[in-house]
């Protein structure tokens, strides 16, 4: 993204040095993502969209899509690999050889709609792994859970009105990019929180608006798109949220899982910008899914 732009390579060092720390690293089983075939993109995208991506993508040095978003020679190999981190965690996990995964990916999805890339985002990953447990499957109901500071917007512009997806939603608002409040579907469940919400509002809102609508719909599968930048530390946002808080929710959404979806779970990572608290509250969050 360029020099000193918070989605940075640091990210994902920052993930894995924590993970380490914490005695997680070799108990996990890594896998290299593969790279997304462009119809499995287009299931989710426009075939002019990802023309255009092409097109811009420039040989040399950077091009800024939008103020926030920009795109150099490796860009598209980076995304197309992020999308496939989604698609190869449902098949480890639909073949038995996986019982959840947790995807360590850049660049992040949420923002990307169906024909547009904003807020750091080229494909939308999560989008593409459920179209593909659909698809390759037969999977009739997923839920799509984001706990991101930012809505998901583009996940919402993809899947908005779709009966066979339900998405629940945590963001600060009013806040970028200013949406959500007003959900484009019924198959959209959206809890704006205001700015200085605390991990006890966080986990009220979860309980009282998420985990009825998430029973209620018993879901095949559940893919997390999982933003860790409504942590305390993350200045990206505004909210007080800390690593328990996410330990937390992860354990309520394996309730979830367990079940109505034998156990699987698709985490993808979206924000978290303030190093050391992405570290962290990914170690947490991995911690649950592994059952300690």
């Amino acid at each position: 993204m360029g020099k000193g732009h918070p989605e940075c390579p640091e990210r994902l060092a920052a993930i894995q040095d924590r993970l380490i720390a914490a005695g997680l690293w070799d108990y996990l089983l890594h896998v290299d993502a593969p790279p997304a075939l462009r119809e499995q993109i287009e299931r989710v995208h426009c075939a002019d969209y990802l023309d255009d991506l092409a097109r811009r993508s420039p040989a040399v040095g950077t091009v800024q899509l939008d103020p926030d978003t920009a795109i150099n020679a490796y860009t598209l190999r980076a995304a197309y690999h992020a999308a496939g981190a989604g698609i190869k965690a449902v098949d480890l996990i639909m073949s038995g050889r996986a019982q959840n995964a947790f995807c360590a990916i850049r660049p992040p999805g949420h923002h990307a709609e169906r024909a547009r890339s904003m807020g750091f985002c080229f494909f939308n990953n999560v989008a593409v792994a459920a179209q593909h447990a659909m698809d390759a499957y037969g999977l009739e109901r997923v839920a799509i859970i984001d706990f991101d500071v930012h809505h998901g917007n583009g996940t919402e512009d993809i899947w908005a009105g779709d009966p066979r997806v339900l998405m629940v939603g945590i963001f600060q608002h009013p806040f970028y990019p200013y949406s959500g409040d007003i959900p484009k579907g019924s198959n959209m469940h959206n809890v704006p929180l205001p700015r200085a919400s605390t991990g006890q509002q966080f986990r009220e809102a979860v309980c009282e608006q998420w985990l009825p609508r998430l029973n209620e719909f018993a879901p095949e599968m559940l893919f997390i798109s999982a933003g860790f930048d409504a942590h305390l530390e993350d200045d990206m946002g505004s909210l007080g949220l800390v690593e328990a808080d996410y330990a937390w929710v992860t354990r309520q959404l394996m309730k979830v899982a367990e079940v109505h979806s034998s156990r699987r779970i698709v985490s993808m990572l979206e924000g978290g910008y303030e190093l050391s608290a992405l570290g962290r509250s990914v170690a947490e969050h991995v911690r649950v899914l592994t059952g300690e």
